[in-house]
């Protein structure tokens, strides 16, 4: 049977360092993703908007939304079946409810008044009398609602429907297994077919058919961020789900991960082109009465999910080409990355309040906000969660404090 039941291997894990890179640069680049909004040209509902905005950011928003979280859902999958061939579905599924569903639900609770408060503050600035300790306590008195809003209205969706399609990628392997030699002949055809389509020079038009064909159904042009209801958003859940699927697949023939992610001028080109037609057309979403508002529509899913599909197999090359060496930096951070990515939104919101109102270029203050959030976070993660019960849930294992053990060594030698 090609697929036996698993059981837990005594291999030790194998890291692909610039697998490590290409995640930490996913959760990352969310960061500055979320940091940016304040300074769309347009208001978009955003805790705050800026003083000086520009068009420039909106490029950015819809380049990067596009594809940073679909990056982190293939990789999740890879992963994802690494570690089941190495704990086995039990070891496998005690680790995916530890490292998702905690941090989903005390992040929940401990992330929402704060940013409800930021959302206060936010509002209270373009009146010109924000107060800091005022929206404080309204975030924690807008906990008295419960259970309405109940887990939803934060960035931490994403480990629900991650959790959702792990659940599902478990529930059709057990299907496949309790199918016996029928199941195993279907699975031996679809690694054929993955590997098939890995090599082909039709893998890209296949899947940016098959993308556009359900992004069709979101609710706006291009993805919806589904942060407003625990009922699962079926487009939203194909796409991740899809992205989750092929990574799985592909963890089960590793090498093909290569072959799939080659840099080529031909995707490069694709790219540009995928991102010429969104941005190009991303503007007549907004006006219906468009005499070619269907056919735009059309174009612009054919556009947009080229350059989802583009953007993804390109940044696994380019982290492929660029960091296949070890480096314990690189490892640091990607372990640092999650923390920083579920922690980060309540800091960035603050310092957007902040400087809102400040008369400088978004530039200057979209760097300082990134900036200092990054720093701010890392070195939470550093003192707070590393070496602690927290790092263990997020990380697999409590680890040493890097940063602060340096700066106590370098004081030591400077004494």
């Amino acid at each position: 049977m090609l697929i036996p039941p698993a059981v837990p291997s005594t291999q030790p894990a194998v890291r692909l360092d610039y697998l490590d890179a290409t995640r930490a640069f996913a959760l990352l680049l969310g960061i500055v993703f979320h940091a940016s909004l304040s300074f769309m040209p347009v208001f978009i509902g955003w805790a705050v908007q800026d003083v000086s905005t520009g068009p420039a950011v909106a490029a950015f928003v819809v380049v990067s939304h596009s594809f940073r979280m679909e990056l982190f859902f293939l990789l999740a999958g890879f992963f994802g079946y690494g570690m089941l061939r190495r704990r086995g579905v039990g070891g496998f599924s005690t680790s995916r409810a530890v490292r998702l569903l905690v941090p989903w639900v005390v992040g929940w609770f401990v992330l929402r008044p704060l940013l409800v408060a930021g959302w206060v503050m936010g509002a209270e600035s373009l009146r010109g009398d924000a107060s800091f300790w005022g929206g404080i306590r309204t975030g924690f008195e807008s906990m008295r609602a419960l259970p309405d809003g109940l887990l939803t209205g934060t960035h931490l969706w994403f480990l629900q429907y991650l959790a959702m399609v792990t659940a599902l990628a478990l529930l059709g392997r057990a299907v496949l297994v309790a199918s016996g030699a029928s199941g195993a002949a279907l699975m031996r055809g679809l690694d054929a077919a993955v590997a098939r389509l890995a090599g082909s020079p039709v893998r890209l038009p296949l899947l940016v058919l098959a993308t556009a064909g359900v992004l069709w159904f979101m609710d706006t042009w291009g993805m919806d961020t589904p942060d407003r209801s625990l009922v699962p958003h079926v487009p939203v859940l194909l796409i991740y789900g899809g992205f989750f699927g092929f990574g799985w697949m592909v963890g089960r023939q590793p090498e093909l991960l290569e072959r799939t992610s080659r840099l080529s001028w031909s995707l490069w080109a694709a790219a540009v082109l995928g991102i010429a037609v969104t941005l190009g057309l991303i503007g007549v979403q907004a006006n219906p009465a468009h005499a070619r508002f269907f056919e735009a529509h059309v174009v612009f899913l054919a556009g947009y999910a080229t350059m989802m599909w583009t953007l993804v197999l390109l940044t696994l090359g380019v982290f492929r080409t660029c960091c296949s060496r070890a480096r314990p930096a690189v490892r640091y951070l990607a372990d640092a990355s999650y923390w920083m990515y579920l922690a980060h939104l309540p800091v960035v919101v603050w310092l957007q309040v902040a400087v809102a109102e400040v008369p400088v270029h978004w530039a200057l203050k979209l760097g300082f906000i990134a900036i200092t959030a990054l720093a701010v976070l890392l070195a939470s993660y550093d003192l707070l969660v590393r070496p602690t019960v927290v790092g263990q849930v997020l990380n697999g294992s409590r680890r040493p404090r890097v940063l602060f053990a340096w700066a106590s060594r370098t004081r030591a030698v400077a004494a």
